[in-house]
């Protein structure tokens, strides 16, 4: 399924493409790059204790709202479309290579080259409401991201601290891929959506119980990162199928591709 969306932004988690391929064995993953970067040293297990008292209530409230960003009643006002954080950010940003929140806090303030300025971690995440959530910013300060920071940040425990003078991107960024041998295809990745993608996110790509929508009003809007083919790719490449991440480069970039050929929300800034 290609997105887990925010349960499944995005469920649990984008939780796109989980079709199951009897080929899998014999598909030949093309090699990506292999960045240098700092490795996060918290492995943010199931089991990790939450802070004590106030700081750990409000840990978890930042959990819950991951969890059921469009749905909770704190943060829902905010959101434009179906998708929760973990859509995006799989297993509510657990997930070592979809998203990871695990060690962002350490990078954070960064200077962003999209907003040309030096950025806080609230920041970037009431960017995400305006983006990927197609919605508008919670007040700066306030309950929603104030809790979202927590938690990202109690995920962070135990990293160097290493801000980031280029991008705001944390130890376990995803890597973007390397063009593929062939130019993407909307032709081939329309199959590839059809065969692998579709029994969760529907053949008109709007979505089911299973899988969030991947294009249409109900998805991220043209300002999102994964409105990009290369990030949608490379996200897919390490997503998708949910658990079983097994698309080559190339299959990547054509659904990429066939995805992003589809209408979807215009970015407003506000």
């Amino acid at each position: 399924m290609l997105f887990a969306i925010m349960g499944g932004m995005v469920a649990g988690t984008l939780g796109w493409m989980v079709g199951v391929n009897e080929d899998t064995a014999s598909r030949a993953a093309t090699s990506r790059p292999v960045p240098v970067r700092l490795v996060a040293t918290n492995q943010s297990s199931s089991s990790q204790p939450y802070p004590p008292g106030e700081l750990g209530e409000i840990v978890k409230l930042g959990e819950s709202l991951v969890k059921t960003t469009n749905t909770h009643p704190l943060s829902s006002p905010f959101v434009g479309n179906s998708l929760k954080c973990t859509s995006c950010h799989l297993d509510a940003g657990r997930h070592k290579e979809a998203g990871s929140f695990i060690g962002v806090a350490a990078a954070y303030p960064a200077y962003s080259p999209r907003e040309k300025s030096v950025i806080t971690l609230e920041d970037r995440i009431l960017n995400c409401f305006i983006r990927s959530q197609n919605g508008t910013r919670p007040p700066n300060g306030s309950k929603v991201p104030v809790a979202i920071a927590a938690y990202i940040t109690w995920l962070s425990e135990g990293t160097p601290l290493k801000m980031n003078p280029a991008k705001p991107l944390g130890p376990n960024h995803m890597s973007l891929l390397n063009e593929p041998p062939t130019p993407p295809s909307v032709e081939r990745g329309e199959s590839l959506y059809m065969d692998r993608c579709s029994s969760c996110h529907s053949d008109d790509g709007l979505g089911s119980d299973d899988g969030p929508p991947v294009w249409g009003d109900q998805s991220f809007n043209d300002g999102a990162g994964l409105a990009g083919v290369q990030k949608m790719a490379s996200w897919l490449q390490v997503a998708m199928p949910l658990d079983d991440a097994d698309l080559t480069d190339q299959e990547a970039y054509d659904i990429a591709a066939y995805v992003n050929s589809h209408d979807r929300p215009n970015f407003a800034p506000n």
